[in-house]
C-alpha cells in the first residue's frame, strides 16, 4: 500500500523505474515527472503547473485535446504510439488515471527507449 511508503522511498521508486512517467492533472496541467536529468524529452521545471498542451507541437495538439477528451468522457482508457528517434524506438502509453470509482484524476503518460528490449531473444533467468 502506498501510505506504507515515506515520500523518499516513493520518490527513489520512480526515479529508479526503467521508464519515464509524467502525470497531467483533471485540468490539464502537468503536475509530474520523473528522471528529469535524462528524459528523452526534456522540459523545463517551469512547465509544472502549465497546460499540457503548451508540451506538444501545434500540430500534434488536436490530437492530444482529442485524447484527453476520450479518456475524461470514458470512451477510452489507454493510448499508444512509437517512433523512431536518433537510431532509437521510443515507445510512448498514455493513461487515463481513476479513481475506485472511475472518476477522472487525470492522465499518465510512459516514455521508454524499446530499442535494446527489441533485441530480446530466447531467455535468460535469474542471476545467470
Amino acid at each position: 500500500m502506498i501510505e506504507n511508503l515515506s515520500q523518499e522511498q516513493l520518490a527513489g521508486i520512480l526515479e529508479t523505474m526503467p521508464i519515464e512517467i509524467s502525470f497531467v492533472n483533471e485540468d490539464d496541467l502537468v503536475r509530474f515527472w520523473n528522471k528529469h536529468e535524462t528524459r528523452i524529452f526534456r522540459r523545463p521545471a517551469s512547465v509544472i503547473g502549465k497546460s499540457v498542451q503548451n508540451c506538444h507541437p501545434k500540430q500534434s495538439v488536436d490530437k492530444v485535446n482529442q485524447m484527453l477528451a476520450d479518456f475524461k468522457a470514458g470512451r477510452r482508457d489507454s493510448a499508444e504510439f512509437w517512433i523512431d528517434l536518433k537510431g532509437q524506438k521510443i515507445y510512448i502509453r498514455y493513461f487515463a488515471v481513476r479513481n475506485k470509482a472511475g472518476k477522472y484524476l487525470g492522465t499518465l503518460e510512459a516514455t521508454q527507449d524499446i530499442t535494446e528490449i527489441k533485441k530480446i531473444e530466447g531467455e535468460k533467468r535469474l542471476l545467470k
